[in-house]
């Protein structure tokens, strides 16, 4: 019996020290999570139900030369309700006014809204939607409400903002405008000045500790944040919204007409190099255009007959022909190491340099430069390098396309490079490089780069301006360039272009017709390219454009650059230089317009003092129309794009309740 106690006194014993040390090693445990390890468990709980979200700033707006938005980021707001928050006596004393002050806002019954968040209540809803796709002056509205004005710690109120990114004039310059945005591998990415100035536009974004209350909602801890968003900067863009969509329309027109592939137009400033206008349209599967690719700075091709130009400046300069040297044409039809050079107008004999550069002529052209630089092309080819055509611009827009000059010396060099390159083919550039060339012709020998923004801005204060750049500040002598400038009116006038010659104001330029996808053996990749480009008024340029319409249907019969690009170019400059004000008139205007119609900061200040009345919004963009007229609490209906040209209450009149304007813009 002795033996048995003492057996079970050791099991008792070995239970108790096996319990002991469960006991400490627990306490080990305990003291280590606390201790030890307490930061860590800690900051993982806390990382469970506390996270930190990202505010996103508003991005900057961009606008056009003449104050115009272009692009603009307007904020959203989500609103929520977290049913748990307010205390029952709250709730309940609150809960009548507040169902009737969201019906008059937001339009449902009374009765919906009280049934909807007694519900909520009722069920523990911390996530309830009130509204969403709110304007900034309802979201002000909606949180002066009965029970939502006590916040989110007591009113339960939960805001989301959300800015969207609009564009007001449409799809107009789209991909120049561009865009900026998340790639499936969430990598940045984007077009057009959106991405090139993206530093200036996005700002820093801002943070906020968001409390977790169920599966995938969070909701604000604070009715403040921990880091405010600072908004980007705005961008002033060159582009002018009148000319654009003269070009636009223009170029429109004519794909239309000729069911061409695609086409591009630049319109440039001549003296600043300013892009006053830049359309790019595409041909869709259904046969309708749209701004697909940038054109214009992304496709390098063969120029043809526009690179003419090259070769009359070059001889020229280099004193080895003058406009008046004879050559024969040869009946329009002259070889070179078996390749046949041909004129698109046969019979043609003993002809002046000038006047084969007025009709385009392929084998007098050639022959300019062949028979004197055929020992020595290198020089020929200095020309093209000082002219900066053998390398890119130095676009700030992403893709500008490299340009490709055969050299001596290098593999795609031949003995048929240098007669081929006469009369624009074997050399790649892309049109606004051709444009840029010949804008310094207009701008007096001075080529200047070209250019989409002139300056960055924070509110009125200037951040950073842009300059004109000067890329060379004399292309060619005085002698040359008059001549040059001659020959270019001249083609106008009697040459391949003579279709266009109008006696309303005077335009100089050159067409150009290239046969693509030459080199495909079998021919069926063959098409044509028509381009025209050139300057007005040729007696002072101010403007320089160059128009390209890419496989234009030959069913037509024609698809020539007169015929198909020239009639673009002449109705663009048809309509500036006719539906455009003058200058002088719109310094008249501008005295006769009070201040605060002019200056949307001044005027904005001034309607505020008086917001019983409504405000003169006309001239004013529809953007900023809209802004301030939501701020003085009237509702806003907007039709069309750009200026205001109409408003539906006249300004003066008392602003009543749920007072509502339509806009018409222009």
């Amino acid at each position: 019996m002795a033996v048995e106690d003492k057996n079970i006194s050791y099991r008792i014993y070995l239970v108790a020290f096996a319990m002991f040390l469960m006991a400490v090693a627990i306490v080990f445990k305990l003291t280590n999570i606390q201790w030890v390890q307490g930061d860590h468990y800690r900051k993982k709980a806390k990382e469970k139900t506390v996270k930190e979200f990202t505010i996103k700033a508003n991005k900057g707006n961009i606008y056009s030369s003449d104050g115009s938005l272009l692009a603009t980021s307007i904020p959203n707001y989500e609103i929520r309700f977290d049913a748990v928050v307010p205390k029952s006596e709250l709730f309940q004393r609150a809960v009548d006014s507040l169902s009737d002050s969201l019906a008059y806002l937001l339009g449902k019954p009374s009765n919906y809204y009280e049934r909807a968040l007694r519900k909520a209540r009722a069920t523990n809803n911390r996530f309830f939607l009130i509204a969403r796709g709110l304007s900034y002056t309802d979201y002000v509205k909606i949180k002066e409400f009965p029970l939502f004005k006590e916040g989110a710690n007591k009113g339960g109120i939960i805001v989301k903002p959300e800015p969207v990114r609009e564009y007001p004039i449409g799809r107009i310059a789209e991909r120049t405008i561009g865009y900026e945005r998340m790639k499936p591998d969430s990598t940045p990415d984007g077009k057009g000045i959106e991405w090139a100035y993206r530093k200036y536009l996005n700002g820093k974004d801002g943070k906020i500790l968001k409390q977790k209350i169920a599966k995938g909602q969070w909701k604000p801890i604070r009715d403040f944040n921990e880091v405010d968003p600072i908004d980007g900067y705005d961008v002033i863009s060159t582009i002018d919204v009148f000319i654009q969509d003269i070009a636009h329309h223009a170029l429109l027109k004519q794909l239309e007409e000729y069911e061409a592939e695609h086409g591009t137009v630049v319109v440039m400033e001549t003296k600043t190099g300013h892009i006053k206008a830049i359309s790019n349209l595409g041909r869709l599967s259904d046969g309708t255009y749209n701004e697909t690719l940038n054109y214009a700075i992304t496709e390098a091709h063969d120029p043809g007959s526009t690179f003419k130009l090259v070769d009359l400046m070059a001889v020229l300069e280099d004193k080895v022909a003058d406009t008046s040297t004879v050559f024969d044409a040869r009946g329009g039809v002259i070889t070179y190491f078996g390749k046949n050079v041909v004129d698109s107008h046969k019979g043609m004999g003993r002809i002046s340099l000038g006047h084969g550069f007025e009709v385009s002529s392929n084998t007098v052209m050639v022959q300019s430069v062949y028979n004197n630089y055929k020992n020595n092309p290198s020089k020929f080819i200095k020309h093209i390098e000082d002219w900066g055509l053998d390398k890119k611009i130095g676009l700030e827009l992403k893709g500008e396309a490299s340009p490709i000059i055969p050299k001596p010396g290098q593999a795609r060099w031949s003995k048929i490079s240098l007669p081929w390159m006469a009369f624009g083919y074997g050399v790649n550039i892309t049109p606004m490089q051709t444009l840029t060339f010949y804008n310094s012709v207009a701008n007096n020998g001075v080529m200047v780069k070209p250019q989409l923004v002139s300056e960055i801005k924070k509110w009125n204060t200037t951040v950073k301006k842009f300059d004109t750049q000067v890329i060379n500040p004399k292309v060619c002598s005085p002698e040359t360039l008059k001549k040059v400038r001659a020959l270019l009116e001249n083609v106008v006038k009697r040459g391949t272009a003579k279709s266009l010659y109008t006696k309303e104001f005077p335009m100089a330029g050159k067409t150009g017709t290239a046969q693509m996808n030459y080199g495909n053996k079998t021919g069926s990749g063959m098409y044509y390219a028509s381009s025209f480009v050139g300057y007005f008024p040729a007696n002072k340029p101010q403007y320089t454009c160059i128009v390209m319409v890419h496989r234009p249907n030959t069913a037509h019969n024609n698809y020539y650059g007169a015929d198909v690009a020239g009639p673009v170019f002449k109705r663009i400059a048809q309509k500036i230089f006719t539906d455009a004000p003058s200058t002088n008139t719109i310094k008249k205007i501008d005295r006769k317009i009070p201040k605060q119609e002019l200056d949307y900061a001044s005027y904005n200040a001034n309607s505020h003092k008086r917001q019983n009345t409504i405000p003169n919004v006309r001239g004013m963009s529809g953007m900023d129309a809209l802004a301030l007229l939501e701020n003085l609490g009237i509702r806003v209906k907007i039709k069309g794009f750009g200026k205001v040209k109409k408003q539906s209450l006249q300004a003066g009149q008392n602003i009543a309740k749920n007072t509502t304007i339509v806009l018409e813009l222009s």
